[in-house]
């Protein structure tokens, strides 16, 4: 019997716990379409819809079609996936959006690689050619930023800002969540990379919103938030690598204000313009203050990895 087999209902009492985790804020109109597919792909899994302030009936839609409803009351997505982390046991965790817009028929497939291969995440990468799928800007503002991590923290994903993925229980119970909203996708991403868990990407359909629902992310606002947080991410996981750039750049400035000075003094033996070369100075000791602390940084941001490595280790391996 294979894990297809056993995830569509017909296991014995050996199967992994598999626990379906949905947030939702005014998705009234696809909740209870993408309720209804999850129940068709994975009926032994426990469905729970953590409903985020929504103004609408997302709560009652989503109690009707079957779901587990709990709320979360600090607004953002970040917020809600932390709390989602923090509440359910499971042996499996499928995250999906509430939009209807992933394929629920794909994570059958995605859970069978997660635990035939032991991998702490699965990410379902998003193909799609109906223009309606995506809005404006998001195709290159997602090509952008993933650019960005791969360039950052090594090549790894290929669509980081995707929604839909699968976590075994390690990975879920030790990560941190620190993210409060749409840029927790890629605080997930940025973890398994820096943690060098085994991961896989599998593709998965994506389609346009029901007829009602609305997207909620800001291309612009979210994608500058994402971009901060990559940013940010890099000035804490590669201390050495940030700080040396901002040291180099310190230094060029120095030399570049300085030439003219080191030219003169070497025709005359005078300094004629003090204010010059007290900034070139002043620059260099910046430059050398900058990499210091980076140097200090990276003893702390090792000893850091070093705890929440350990925190993932504490936790029982996928399968087992």
């Amino acid at each position: 019997m294979n894990m297809v087999e056993r995830l569509a209902g017909t296991s014995s009492a050996t199967s992994p716990r598999v626990a379906v985790l949905l947030p939702c804020y005014n998705e009234a109109a696809a909740i209870a379409q993408t309720i209804a597919g999850f129940r068709r792909a994975l009926p032994d899994a426990a469905i729970y819809v953590y409903d985020n302030n929504s103004k609408d009936d997302t709560v009652r839609v989503a109690r009707e079609a079957g779901a587990v409803v709990r709320t979360e009351r600090t607004q953002g997505k970040g917020n809600v996936v932390r709390r989602m982390f923090a509440d359910v046991e499971a042996d499996v965790y499928v995250l999906s959006d509430g939009d209807a817009t992933y394929d629920a028929g794909a994570a059958p497939k995605m859970i069978e690689r997660l635990l035939t291969e032991q991998l702490d995440m699965v990410v379902g990468t998003r193909e799609s050619d109906a223009t309606e799928a995506y809005r404006r800007g998001h195709r290159f503002g997602n090509r952008m930023l993933t650019g960005c991590v791969t360039w950052i923290f090594g090549q790894t994903f290929s669509d980081i800002l995707s929604g839909y993925r699968v976590f075994s229980n390690r990975f879920v119970k030790s990560f941190p969540a620190l993210s409060e909203g749409f840029e927790i996708e890629t605080e997930i991403s940025v973890h398994a990379l820096e943690l060098k868990m085994p991961v896989a990407e599998v593709p998965t359909a994506y389609a346009a919103r029901p007829e009602g629902s609305e997207s909620k992310l800001s291309t612009y606002r979210d994608g500058f938030r994402i971009l901060g947080l990559i940013l940010n991410l890099y000035r804490i996981e590669k201390p050495v690598a940030f700080f040396g750039l901002v040291s180099i750049f310190f230094m060029a400035l120095a030399v570049g204000l300085s030439i003219d000075l080191f030219v003169t003094y070497l025709q005359t033996g005078l300094v004629p313009r003090i204010p010059t070369a007290i900034l070139s100075t002043g620059l260099v000791l910046l430059g050398i203050l900058s990499l210091s602390c980076g140097l200090i940084l990276d003893t702390v941001t090792r000893g850091r990895r070093e705890v929440k490595r350990l925190a993932y280790l504490a936790q029982r391996p996928p399968g087992v």
